[in-house]
C-alpha cells in the first residue's frame, strides 16, 4: 500500500500539537539558518528538528533519511562547484580548478544550510497537514480565491496519483513492464489514460461537492489550542537557537 507524505500529516504523534505553533518553529529555524553566517546554527535546527521528528512524532527513520538524501544530493554537487569556483589562497589546483579554505568553507556553510532548511521543511510537511495549513493562511488574511484554488489544486494531485497508481498497477499485472519496449509503450498508455480518467474523476467530485451546497467556500477544520508544556518547549527551543545564533554572529564579527 502506498503511503504519501500526507498520511504521516494526519497520524504522527505531534498531530495534536497546535499547527501555529509547529508552523512558528519551522519558519523560524529557516530564518536561523538562513541568518548564520557558521555551519553550527543550522546543524543545531537540524538535529534538534530531526530528533523531534523521529523520536516524539515517530516517522519511521529510513524515511526520514530516504528523503533528507535527495536535496542533499544536489546541495553536494552545488557545494563542490562553489568550493572550486570560489576565490582565495589555493590549497589543491588540478587544472583550472582552485580548491581554497574559502571555498571549502563557502561549500560547508551552503550544505549545512540546506541540512538545516531541509529539516524545517519537512518537520512543518511532516507533522501538519495540509488543511490546517490553508486554515491558518485564510486567517492570516489570505485573499479568500487564493486559498480556494491551493486546495483545490491540492486535492486534485490526490485524485491524480490515486489514478496513476491504479492504472500502473493493472499494468504490472499484465506484465506491462517486463523490457524496455513494453516499458514505453505502457509509459505512453498510462499517460493517456491517465488523462482522461483525471478529467472524469475531476467532473464527478464537483458534481459531489455541487451536491452538497458547495459555494466556493470549503470548511476547514479548527486550529488546535497551545498546551502551555508544547509552548514552553516552543520557547526553550526559540531562545535556545536564538543565542547560540547570537554568539555565532558575535563571535564572527569578534
Amino acid at each position: 500500500m502506498h503511503r504519501l507524505l500526507d498520511d504521516y500529516a494526519h497520524e504522527n504523534g505531534l498531530r495534536g500539537v497546535s499547527p501555529k505553533l509547529k508552523l512558528a518553529i519551522g519558519v523560524f529555524s529557516i530564518i536561523a539558518c538562513i541568518a548564520s553566517p557558521m555551519p553550527a546554527v543550522p546543524l543545531a535546527v537540524s538535529a534538534c528538528l530531526s530528533a523531534a521528528l523521529i523520536a516524539l512524532a515517530r516517522i519511521p527513520w529510513r524515511l526520514y533519511i530516504g528523503l533528507t538524501a535527495i536535496p542533499l544530493s544536489f546541495a553536494l554537487l552545488s557545494a563542490s562547484v562553489v568550493a572550486l569556483i570560489s576565490p582565495g589562497e589555493a590549497l589543491v589546483s588540478i587544472g583550472a580548478l582552485r580548491l581554497s579554505s574559502e571555498g571549502m568553507w563557502l561549500g560547508l556553510l551552503l550544505v549545512s544550510r540546506t541540512i538545516g532548511g531541509t529539516s524545517s521543511l519537512f518537520f512543518m510537511a511532516l507533522t501538519t497537514p495540509m488543511t490546517e495549513i490553508f486554515a491558518i493562511l485564510r486567517s492570516m488574511g489570505l485573499p479568500e480565491s487564493l486559498v480556494e484554488l491551493s486546495m483545490l489544486i491540492y486535492r486534485y494531485i490526490f485524485v491524480l496519483l490515486e489514478e496513476a497508481m491504479m492504472v500502473h498497477s493493472a499494468q504490472d499485472m499484465r506484465m506491462g513492464y517486463s523490457s524496455i519496449r513494453s516499458s514505453i509503450s505502457s509509459s505512453a498508455m498510462l499517460a493517456s489514460v491517465l488523462f482522461i480518467r483525471a478529467w472524469e474523476r475531476g467532473e464527478r467530485l464537483m458534481v459531489a461537492m455541487d451536491s452538497r451546497c458547495y459555494s466556493g467556500r470549503m470548511p476547514l477544520v479548527e486550529s488546535h489550542s497551545v498546551r502551555l508544556d508544547h509552548l514552553a518547549v516552543s520557547v526553550i527551543y526559540i531562545l535556545s537557537i536564538t543565542a547560540l545564533l547570537l554568539a555565532v554572529i558575535r563571535g564572527g564579527s569578534a
